[in-house]
């Protein structure tokens, strides 16, 4: 009967071992994950982030924009 467990147990783990099922979806979400944190830290980085700084050059174009239209 411990024979029989014995060689049971073996054979689970073994089938266990070599089931692939859903590893590529796991592999994928964790590629998205790690994704998803690197785009938040460029564009959310804080006070002088990216963002601030395309807010930034955006405001000095439409102000060098303003500045041209009075001139005419």
């Amino acid at each position: 009967m411990i024979t029989k467990l014995y060689v049971y147990a073996t054979n689970f783990l073994y089938d266990l071992r070599k089931d692939q099922d859903g590893v590529t979806a796991i592999e994928y979400g964790l590629i998205a994950l790690a994704m998803a944190v690197l785009i938040v830290a460029a564009f959310f980085s804080g006070e002088g982030g990216f963002i601030d700084d395309l807010s930034d050059g955006f405001d000095d174009i439409g102000g060098a924009i303003d500045d041209a239209a009075g001139d005419l």
